[in-house]
């Protein structure tokens, strides 16, 4: 669903830019509790958020090469947002696919610039804003448990595509730049992005129930389903203490705390699978146009584009140029992209979080004077 130059007049493409640059700032905020381990979602895990946040910036990078087949001639992909919020967090999601967008339009021409913002605003903030309120919704009224979480994140996923859609077509009802009757367009792309839809609730579910499977603590949306820690006692420490005796510490001073468990191993299967994904399996992907670009095809909403600013980028089209192997170019181009995302990501997520330690650590700490370690 990356719009390009074109499709959208200057003054609403500006507008949309502004709202996307709020939105990011907001982000920008919000993700420094996430990744800090404070405010809602917090705790176990949360200390090791910023690395992984890298990863799944890289990883919805690989899997958006993916185009896999909707109806007749037409092809859908990964979006993201309820994916990266469910794993990360809303704000931190906000940022992953945000980053993952601006790589994308700057070195693969995919996206327009002058576009940027309307493609933050409906593919980052309007999928993970919708996507995250409907799982949290269903995670309150489903019991509570890792099944929960898997079923909430395919509907959360389902329903933040054709919502995308809808934003989409709002945008161009305020400023399409060809005259098309809009209840068309929006019959259209929300009939398309259903179907689509479907498909990005089968990824995210599956993806989320994998590292849940595994990793619960490392799941920002699964986080407070754990039980507390209860120690168990003998029948006999029941009967009353000695007049004497001391009374009992608290039980959060005397429960041995959680051993601290490596995220290393699923870090690296992560980034092997993004690696696969881009630079193998998306030789295989379909050829078809994707869902706004079949609609803009057959109802003349690309009338007007514009060509891309970077369209002679040695990366345009996801292929390395003068390579004239095919395969061997597209692959090229998808293990580099995850490498820069991975690496523009992790960067942005580590200085939020190490900037965040610095301002909450009393003057004259370890933590204020130099950057905190990253678990």
């Amino acid at each position: 669903m990356h719009v390009p130059d074109g499709f959208i007049n200057a003054p609403v493409s500006a507008a949309a830019g502004a709202v996307a640059a709020a939105a990011v700032a907001v982000s920008l905020r919000g993700a420094r509790r996430e990744l800090a381990g404070t405010g809602t979602g917090g705790g176990t895990g949360a200390d090791r958020t910023a690395p992984l946040a890298g990863l799944v910036a890289a990883f919805i990078f690989a899997v958006q090469m993916l185009n896999f087949p909707v109806a007749a001639g037409t092809s859908g992909h990964l979006l993201g947002g309820a994916l990266a919020a469910i794993l990360v967090g809303p704000y931190t999601g906000v940022l992953c696919v945000s980053v993952v967008l601006l790589m994308q339009g700057v070195l693969f021409a995919d996206g327009g610039l002058t576009a940027l913002g309307i493609n933050i605003s409906d593919m980052a903030l309007t999928t993970t804003v919708v996507a995250y309120g409907v799982f949290r919704l269903l995670v309150k009224v489903l019991p509570r448990s890792r099944r929960s979480v898997t079923v909430a994140s395919f509907a959360a996923a389902l329903l933040s595509v054709p919502a995308a859609a809808v934003c989409f077509t709002a945008l161009y009802a305020l400023g399409g730049t060809t005259d098309v009757p809009i209840g068309k367009v929006f019959t259209a792309m929300v009939g398309v992005h259903v179907l689509i839809g479907i498909g990005e609730a089968v990824i995210t579910a599956l993806t989320v129930g994998a590292v849940i499977a595994v990793r619960p603590d490392l799941v920002y949306g699964a986080r407070g389903l754990a039980r507390p820690l209860e120690l168990r006692t003998s029948p006999l420490a029941a009967t009353a203490p000695a007049a004497d005796a001391p009374e009992p510490a608290p039980a959060s001073a005397t429960a041995p705390a959680a051993p601290r468990r490596s995220a290393r191993r699923l870090w690296l299967a992560g980034l092997a699978a993004a690696l696969l994904c881009a630079g193998g399996l998306s030789y295989y992907a379909s050829s078809s146009p994707d869902g706004l670009e079949k609609v803009a095809h057959d109802k003349g909403l690309d009338a007007r584009t514009e060509q891309h600013a970077t369209a002679d980028s040695p990366l345009a089209d996801y292929s390395v140029k003068d390579i004239a192997n095919p395969r061997l170019a597209g692959g090229l181009a998808g293990v580099i992209g995850v490498a820069a995302t991975l690496a523009v990501g992790t960067g942005v997520f580590v200085v939020l979080r190490r900037r965040k330690a610095a301002a909450a650590a009393p003057a004259g700490t370890p933590a204020a004077d130099a950057p905190a370690e990253q678990g």
